[in-house]
């Protein structure tokens, strides 16, 4: 064999075990990223299925506005407040946000608290005082 071709053999040689090499630490580093891609396809398909009932949606949340109404309104301005808190983190102040953000987390996480020992206790939700004044 001439030796220009054997230097030629040995070069591609090289390249398959570069490219082998390199697809093998493609596959790696990418592990991770399939777990994500399998959780946003799922989330992609909810909204799908969502999308494709929003009359019944709809309905299943006028009849809640309707039977609940403070909760509706308790709801909404949980809502309110975490669209406050989402605007401010865009709008890139957030340490301004922290003030805000320390007594809300306070607040829930003792009202899950409370929420949970008192369905230990009695096996249900207590039934809630009504202010009077």
């Amino acid at each position: 064999m001439d030796s220009r071709h054997i230097e030629l053999a040995l070069r591609k040689q090289k390249l398959q075990l570069r490219a082998e090499a390199q697809r093998a630490d493609i596959t790696q580093r990418l592990a991770g990223i399939d777990g994500a891609l399998d959780r946003l396809d799922s989330l992609r398909d909810q909204f799908a299925w969502a999308k494709d009932k929003i009359p019944v949606l709809s309905v299943a949340l006028i009849v809640v506005l309707a039977a609940k109404p403070r909760l509706t309104l308790r709801l909404a301005k949980r809502a309110w407040v975490g669209w406050l808190l989402v605007r401010q983190v865009r709008g890139g102040r957030l340490s301004a946000l922290l003030p805000t953000v320390v007594p809300l987390l306070r607040g829930l996480l003792a009202l899950v608290r409370r929420r949970l020992e008192s369905s230990e206790e009695s096996g249900s939700a207590a039934p809630r005082r009504r202010r009077t004044g």
